[in-house]
């Protein structure tokens, strides 16, 4: 644990790979083919980028003495010289990660192959500016301490994932609401620099969940898909062409504000109707403690009979949500995740997918209903994995957010 560290000592960290310049397409676009395939040889990147093989031996030269690839063992063919294959180096690039949430938040190390290498986590009542900065500050001094001066070279940055527009998300009065509407005129990059000159990246928290689903998990598998993330407040993301749309305000995929309807009729919100929060209302009229939902490791078991309700109404409200998305984009999935243990998540994508079937899809290509494969973690993932993307990794979609 390293509590002293002075300030001098993690500004002089932000050297190393993020000062490396900024990547060109090509170098790019290998990086991406290697972080979703996984290793391949020279003549076949050569192949699928369209470039020559002394073009590609070129980029690989390159990036393996930075140190960001590095070989495999030689594969021999029938024929000719043993390929190698190159791949990512997890070692190569790392970043931080801090997920802002209502109740709790996550500071967490990650590497560019998508493994955690630590975490921390605390609580709070509310999430006041004082109290996260404060923790990510401690968080960066115990994580960066921890680490050899190679390891700490190769962060490239900070992600900070949060709920959009946080000044509006409390139910407070008096002085710490005064305090909450500060995140208004919070200048995260300002805040973070007064502890450390790494850069940062500050990205919505569901877009940042569904970031992480794509890079690390079932993502790989759709080129385009609709992502729905539950967490105290239902939120979401949309991926087109393999990459994370963030749109023009980086509030693309803002699915929790989809139009729902109300027990009488009247207009809502996704968010109204679909979120864990009204799980936490159930308990507390129950007499129950809603802080269960949220103790590690997670096991509801013995909520069944407020959970159930909750998933039958949650699956009904996702499912004419998922096709009122598909008459916009024709989406060949969409994956559902959550703050939620794995048999939960499991029985609700069930439970879409049986409403689905009763649902006027007229004029639609009904999409595949999927589970997410990350689970909890996935918006402090994508936080972290944010810089990483930013910094070497290719935007698909770059010109339709310019």
């Amino acid at each position: 644990m390293v509590g002293s560290m002075d300030v001098a000592r993690i500004r002089a960290l932000s050297g190393g790979v993020n000062q490396s310049g900024v990547r060109n397409h090509n170098e790019r676009l290998l990086l991406s083919i290697l972080q979703r395939q996984g290793a391949l040889p020279g003549i076949d990147l050569a192949r699928l980028m369209g470039l020559s093989p002394p073009a590609i031996s070129t980029i690989l030269r390159n990036l393996e003495n930075e140190e960001i690839l590095k070989r495999g063992d030689p594969i021999r063919g029938k024929v000719g010289k043993p390929s190698i294959p190159m791949s990512l180096n997890p070692d190569g690039i790392l970043s931080i990660g801090l997920k802002i949430g209502r109740r709790s938040a996550d500071a967490l190390l990650l590497d560019v192959s998508g493994t955690v290498r630590r975490q921390l986590h605390t609580t709070y009542e509310y999430p006041l500016p004082e109290t996260v900065f404060g923790f990510l500050d401690k968080s960066v001094k115990t994580i960066v301490g921890e680490l050899d001066a190679a390891a700490r070279s190769r962060i490239c940055g900070i992600g900070i994932a949060t709920p959009f527009e946080l000044w509006k998300w409390h139910d407070l009065k008096g002085l710490p609401a005064s305090k909450f509407k500060s995140w208004r005129d919070i200048d995260f990059a300002q805040e973070v620099a007064r502890f450390t000159d790494l850069s940062v990246t500050v990205v919505n928290d569901a877009t940042a969940a569904c970031r992480a689903e794509h890079l690390y998990g079932r993502g790989k598998e759709f080129r385009d898909f609709a992502y729905f993330y539950i967490g105290s407040f239902i939120g979401g993301g949309i991926v087109m062409n393999h990459t994370v749309f963030e749109g023009n305000q980086g509030n693309a995929g803002a699915l929790g504000s989809m139009r729902a309807t109300g027990p009488l009729g009247e207009s809502q919100q996704l968010i109204d109707v679909a979120s864990l929060h009204l799980l936490e209302a159930r308990l507390i009229e129950a007499g129950l403690d809603p802080k269960v939902l949220w103790r590690k490791p997670q096991d509801w078991s013995a909520l069944s009979r407020y959970v159930d309700p909750w998933i039958g109404e949650t699956a009904q409200e996702l499912a004419k949500a998922s096709l009122s998305i598909c008459a916009v984009v024709d989406f060949e999935a969409i994956l559902i995740d959550g703050a939620f243990p794995a048999s939960v998540r499991d029985e609700l994508v069930e439970r879409v997918r049986r409403y689905l079937i009763n649902q006027d899809t007229r004029g639609l290509i009904v999409p595949q209903i999927e589970a997410g494969s990350i689970g909890e973690n996935a918006r402090g993932i994508g936080a972290a994995s944010s810089p990483i993307f930013s910094q070497f990794l290719l935007n698909t979609n770059a010109g339709l957010s310019a």
